[in-house]
């Protein structure tokens, strides 16, 4: 009975000691800068500005996102940020918002919304995040 508590109690106290090195990562000291996010949250705070949860329900506006979801995460050559950018339809208008990679990102996005949406119809806010 001694020898398995004490042997319990030492592998108690390995796992203890192994672990702190991990907590000490996890607790925000980490060397990568927050993301400042002020000026994209002041913009949605603006009653003006569509945001997600202001998706329109009717069967045109779903069938729209839809489809220019289906086609933007059919382009392999797009980055997983950009394949998962809003898109917001609210009685045949598009907005588009979120981070990309690139300048050539924006664009493709924007011009596969157009294509399925129509010209004047897509409204661009895609953002080139900043190389990290």
């Amino acid at each position: 009975m001694k020898k398995t508590l004490a042997r319990t109690l030492s592998i108690a106290v390995f796992l203890t000691g192994s672990l702190v090195p991990l907590w000490s990562q996890q607790d925000g000291s980490s060397q990568q800068a927050p993301a400042d996010n002020t000026k994209v949250n002041q913009r949605d705070r603006n009653a003006n500005e569509p945001t997600a949860d202001q998706q329109k329900e009717n069967g045109t506006d779903r069938k729209l996102t839809k489809q220019i979801r289906r086609a933007i995460v059919k382009d392999k050559s797009l980055s997983p940020d950009a394949h998962n950018v809003k898109i917001i339809t609210q009685n045949g208008a598009v907005t588009l918002k979120g981070a990309v990679k690139s300048d050539q990102e924006k664009q493709a996005i924007e011009s596969k919304a157009t294509e399925i949406a129509g010209s004047g119809k897509v409204t661009n806010e895609l953002q080139v995040a900043p190389n990290q």
